[in-house]
């Protein structure tokens, strides 16, 4: 693993400048670093050996030196590669995988990508027609950035190298800031610097006389069998995913791998017997803590695991490094667990494998269970009366069920814009003393679904969250967090050769009443325990919520939402207002505080000297008594119909117990007649107030 920059144009101190950008991100590679420059073009590079340990120093040329590669990743089948390049000609002065892309990229252009099999952020320089190539990987594991400044192209594999030349005027971007608070990450391509961009997965991009042009040359298109049998597709999964974990063991130095609790990372870990293991966890018991049962699967399958506890003080200690790391804000709290487990795995090995990309291909997250879960509800309850639903939900404290019924009111396009939805335009107005700035998330996720539009909404589910939520924030922090303690993480799931068959299982196979990941887990289950291979999706559990409740740690972010940085871009009365209502109890606003609070941190380490923004007029929502009778009265009778309902058997399932009658479910219980009469009341009780 690799870390490049380099820059056009002539500029005073040159050679000072593409070296500080280099030097920058000496984390993605402490052992050795390389430069090329010529009256066009500075290039710089830093080396983590993996491969060819004592050759593989790079720019690396082609025969006659006319094309320059610096190269950030991994190509798994360049032996083969290698074979067909020296048949057709071409003469190799390495072992390593990099220099494979330099031929291939003469021999074949644009045409070598599909040919890849790995990941990859590369850049190479024809110093004939003084053009520049760069490409990324099909899924974006490896991350990649550019800019103009004036006549200059500058490119990175992390926004910190940019900032470095010094031709570069630093400008806060505020359609980040609006997508973050939506998405919790910068959707890309856009960032939270002005003007540089993030070359999207499966593109590459051209500069040529001036001008950038980029092109899609993958798109992971679902392509379901529907004759496809269970067990043929848990056969093919396990063949197709043990070859892959075999290629992507392939180095010059030991091998590790993260695990946790969850069926991804344990698959993973079962192809890792007489080796190395890491997890990590936090001192709040077993909902916190996946050790115990990490350690119960090293034993079984023969592993020697490692393992850490995380305090609080480090915890909230690592914030400001974590976020230093990112280049940009990313509210998702595990990417400091991630930082923790990363250092871990650094004081062993060079190179881990983790689980990253399960979920996404073969259909993992829980909430790919809503459309077969609010099927009933939509279909009772007309949409009109289930907005005026929701409506009353939002006016009620939160009680079992008002999620449900929020996120059951409006069609998948609505409703879905990924996996960590924060706030919603008129919250954003609400919150932003820019108002203006305040956009519908749903308008960045349209074009995708447009894309989909063949698919069902599972599929469609899927589709999106592999091209934002996974690039946006999964394979960002794998690879920020993996790269600030120099340590190479793979990911197998994310295989091209992988993809093909996870986008060939029909939905039934992926995700019914019995689970997600359903063939997934079968195949896995063919190497790990019950327990493991069905266990439910958690996530990486991170107890923020518990913090927040902490008078020390509620302190430190009322400090901070009270300070110059928030009073810049917020209305500091409703972010505290939100940080008291979780702190006594009231609301779960753990998620949305703890957004802003990262974004908070983030912008005092990369922009203290920003100006300051307008306020924006309030707007509040009326919900009138008739609305409350008559949205109530019929949603308690929808609910007590659908509890009568009969599910269909699953497919392929024999077992009359499993296909037994299946109950309308609001987070993740059945609906009660205590559960009504809980709301009754409540409604009843706003009547007598107003």
């Amino acid at each position: 693993m690799c870390g490049i920059c380099g820059f056009t144009g002539q500029i005073i101190d040159r050679e000072n400048t593409i070296k500080r950008m280099t030097e920058v991100i000496t984390h993605r590679g402490p052992d050795s670093d390389g430069f090329y420059s010529d009256d066009n073009i500075a290039m710089g590079f830093r080396r983590l050996s993996i491969i060819d340990l004592d050759a593989g120093h790079q720019p690396i040329y082609n025969e006659d030196k006319t094309l320059v590669l610096t190269f950030n990743g991994e190509i798994y089948n360049y032996s083969q590669l290698r074979i067909e390049l020296i048949k057709l000609g071409h003469k190799f002065y390495t072992e390593t995988d990099s220099e494979v892309l330099v031929h291939g990229f003469e021999e074949w252009k644009e045409d070598l990508l599909p040919r890849l099999r790995g990941m990859f952020g590369f850049a190479i320089y024809n110093t004939v027609d003084k053009s520049i190539f760069i490409a990324r990987d099909f899924f974006g594991i490896k991350p990649m950035h550019y800019t103009k400044i004036g006549d200059s192209f500058v490119y990175a594999s992390e926004i910190k190298s940019i900032l470095e030349h010094p031709n570069f005027e630093k400008r806060f971007n505020e359609k980040a800031l609006d997508t973050y608070l939506s998405f919790q990450y910068a959707v890309p391509p856009e960032t939270f610097f002005e003007d540089v961009y993030c070359l999207m997965p499966g593109h590459f991009l051209w500069y040529k006389n001036g001008e950038i042009t980029t092109e899609r040359y993958f798109e992971p298109k679902f392509n379901p069998d529907e004759d496809m049998t269970e067990e043929e597709a848990v056969d093919k999964i396990a063949e197709v995913f043990e070859n892959s974990v075999n290629a992507h063991k392939i180095a010059d130095v030991e091998v590790g791998c993260f695990l946790s609790s969850g069926v991804d990372s344990s698959y993973v870990s079962t192809y890792f017997a007489d080796q190395k293991t890491f997890t990590v966890g936090f001192d709040f018991g077993q909902k916190y803590n996946e050790i115990s049962w990490a350690e119960r699967l090293s034993e079984k399958i023969g592993v020697e695991h490692h393992t850490k506890i995380i305090s609080s003080e480090e915890f909230w200690g690592a914030v400001p490094t974590v976020q230093y790391h990112m280049d940009q804000p990313l509210a998702d709290p595990s990417c400091i667990a991630l930082y923790f487990v990363s250092k871990l795995a650094s004081e062993y090995v060079k190179v881990v494998l983790s689980g990253e990309g399960a979920d996404e291909l073969f259909g993992g997250y829980t909430c790919y269970n809503d459309p077969r879960v609010f099927k009933i509800y939509q279909k009772i309850v007309p949409y009109c009366i289930r907005k005026a639903v929701c409506k009353l939900m939002h006016k009620l404290p939160d009680i079992k069920g008002r999620d449900y019924l929020i996120r059951a009111t409006h069609p998948l396009e609505e409703r879905f814009i990924g996996n960590a939805f924060m706030y919603d335009c008129k919250q954003k107005q609400e919150l932003l003393k820019n108002p203006e700035i305040a956009t519908r998330p749903q308008d960045i996720t349209k074009k995708y679904y447009r894309r989909a539009r063949k698919y069902d909404e599972v599929t469609k589910m899927q589709y999106l969250d592999i091209n934002l939520w996974m690039v946006g924030d999964i394979l960002l922090k794998a690879d920020r967090m993996s790269m600030a303690n120099s340590l190479e993480l793979r990911v197998p799931f994310l295989d091209k050769e992988v993809f093909k068959v996870a986008s060939s299982l029909p939905t039934r196979l992926r995700v019914n009443k019995h689970n997600t990941k359903y063939a997934m887990r079968k195949a896995a289950l063919r190497r790990m325990p019950e327990e493991t291979a069905e266990k439910e999706k958690l996530g990486f559990p991170v107890p923020t919520r518990v913090w927040l409740r902490d008078e020390k740690y509620y302190n430190v972010v009322k400090e901070k939402f009270n300070g110059e940085t928030a009073n810049k871009f917020f209305n500091t009365e409703v972010l505290v207002a939100w940080l008291d209502e979780h702190f006594s109890g009231k609301e779960d606003n753990s998620r949305k505080v703890w957004t802003i609070y990262v974004f908070l941190v983030w912008y005092d380490i990369y922009f203290a000297d920003e100006k300051t923004v307008n306020k924006p007029e309030l707007e509040d929502m009326k919900l009138t008594d008739e609305d409350v009778k008559e949205s109530a009265e019929r949603l308690f009778d929808a609910v007590a119909d659908a509890n009568e309902v009969e599910q269909e058997p699953a497919p392929n399932e024999q077992d009359s117990e499993q296909t037994a009658q299946e109950e309308l479910i609001i987070d993740d219980k059945p609906v009660t007649d205590e559960d009504i009469d809980k709301i009754i009341a409540e409604l009843d009780k706003e009547r007598e107030e107003r």
